[in-house]
């Protein structure tokens, strides 16, 4: 037996252990099976086993998300796990030989012995899924959905990113025996159990359950922790890169290579290249503080119907969060939004510090670990903001803000993202530096105070509660 270790950024510890041939890491002394690649632990296979246990029988289930962001890779590990036998089509390079299967589904006998037989795959009912990865490529595939669901053999699942998806299926039926669910980059509660970190979550979670601080070491050590997170991201290439060479400009480097493809497919949608500006131009538009997207930002001229066009595309492509204005604060404000008026994030942060050190051709470790020891000379508050955004986005909300303008000057007021709770709402206002002064939270609460459940001030510093404000570090909303 052999062994290899490295020291990422001086907190935690890799080791590369050889068994018998084969490769297994452990962290912290917990060793797992590593395969040709590692395959991370995602919340969202509980809810494809929740589709398999009570759905499949009547629905396919489709998997949205953004390109390399880890569907196909849960899709094929659920099917190892969960079913006697499996077979995946990828459409992005499967042969002509299974493409021309589809030219013929009224057969179904057939179509599943040539199936197998191509293959080399048997299929056992009741106890075999089909997968058809990549499937927005060939939409044949997925109209015949509607037959291979009814005949009621195989399960099936489907995974895609929908980007551009109303040019791929204008001329097919789209099956009513789906069920959809959506793939997010990885929370920083996976970013914790990739790292093999499995006690921090469970800490933080203590805290807020008991409204405790977390003191001055763990709370270093914890902000640390999620600042690597925010730098590497959680799209599971990067955090893949990250634990097997431990160098952020690495990482860097496969965040560019999926911030290439990402604009690749947007030329698709938009051969002007508008997507792609709009998408270049997010964290300039975060940084200027605008109380909505500033389209000059992204290409002068722009008349705003256009871009109003492209956004649905680009929220279909999940490569974009969007935060609408509430017009009027409360339980219902998709009621109330103002679909004009809207501030577009990144749906990775990892992604958006790419993004926003995008001026050279590639980030070196030096910006990485000053931005890692929160020692970088430069206004972060935007990079919060990108992050809180993604992980209200994972835990299930759309987003919102709302801003006021002051009854004494031009000044706006303004609240990041508003969230409800039962019958209220709860404000948060996002903090990188002074954390104690909160005007607009304050005017914010006088306005609307019946209709507040809990107020919060995200920032960088431990856990308090004051004159009924919750001052939270920002590791912790993922788990309020």
């Amino acid at each position: 037996m052999s062994k290899k270790c490295e020291e990422m950024n001086g907190d935690l510890t890799i080791i590369l252990v050889y068994m018998n041939g084969d490769l297994r890491y452990t962290c912290g002394g917990k060793v797992d099976l590593c395969m040709d690649k590692p395959v991370f632990k995602r919340k969202i296979y509980d809810e494809i086993y929740e589709w398999k246990e009570n759905r499949s029988d009547k629905y396919a289930l489709l998997i949205k998300g953004a390109r390399r962001v880890g569907k196909s890779t849960i899709a094929e590990e659920f099917a190892k796990k969960e079913f006697k036998s499996y077979i995946l089509i990828d459409f992005a390079h499967t042969s002509k030989a299974i493409i021309d299967l589809f030219d013929d589904t009224y057969d179904l006998d057939f179509f599943f012995l040539q199936l197998q037989q191509l293959m080399g795959i048997r299929l056992y009912e009741k106890e075999s899924v089909i997968i058809f990865d990549e499937v927005q490529l060939f939409p044949k595939a997925r109209q015949a959905i509607k037959y291979l669901v009814a005949d009621g053999r195989y399960k099936y699942i489907e995974t895609g990113s929908l980007l551009s998806i109303k040019k791929n299926t204008k001329d097919i039926l789209i099956p009513s025996e789906e069920h959809k669910i959506s793939m997010f980059p990885m929370d920083f509660e996976e970013f914790l159990w990739a790292i093999g970190d499995e006690v921090s979550a469970e800490t933080i979670r203590h805290l807020i359950k008991n409204k405790k601080p977390a003191g001055n070491a763990m709370h270093r050590n914890l902000m640390r922790i999620f600042r690597l997170y925010m730098l590497v991201g959680g799209m599971p290439q990067a955090i893949e890169t990250y634990i097997e060479k431990n160098n952020l400009q690495l990482v860097d480097e496969t965040k560019r290579e999926i911030v290439d493809l990402y604009e690749e497919d947007f030329v698709k949608i938009d051969g002007t290249g508008l997507a792609g500006d709009i998408y270049d131009a997010i964290p300039a538009n975060l940084s200027g503080n605008a109380s909505r997207y500033i389209l000059s930002s992204a290409r002068e001229g722009v008349r705003s119907e256009k871009v109003r066009k492209l956004i649905p595309d680009m929220l279909s492509s999940y490569t974009v969060n969007i935060a609408y204005h509430a017009n009027n604060p409360d339980v219902g404000m998709a009621l109330e939004k103002d679909a004009g008026r809207y501030k577009l994030f990144n749906s990775d942060v990892g992604l958006f510090i790419t993004l926003a050190f995008k001026d050279k051709k590639y980030t070196e470790n030096i910006i990485y670990n000053k931005l890692l020891s929160d020692k970088l000379d430069v206004n972060l508050g935007y990079v919060y903001e990108n992050v809180v955004a993604q992980m209200l986005i994972a835990k299930g909300n759309n987003l919102f803000y709302y801003t006021m303008k002051s009854k004494t000057s031009n000044h706006l007021y303004e609240i990041d993202f508003l969230t409800s709770v039962k019958d209220k709402i709860c404000p948060l206002e996002v903090k990188s530096g002074n954390y104690r002064t909160h005007k607009s939270l304050d005017v914010f609460c006088n306005k609307f105070s019946n209709r507040i459940c809990n107020k919060y001030v995200v920032h960088t510093k431990d856990y308090k509660w004051k004159n009924g404000i919750y001052y939270i570090p920002v590791y912790m909303v993922p788990f309020l």
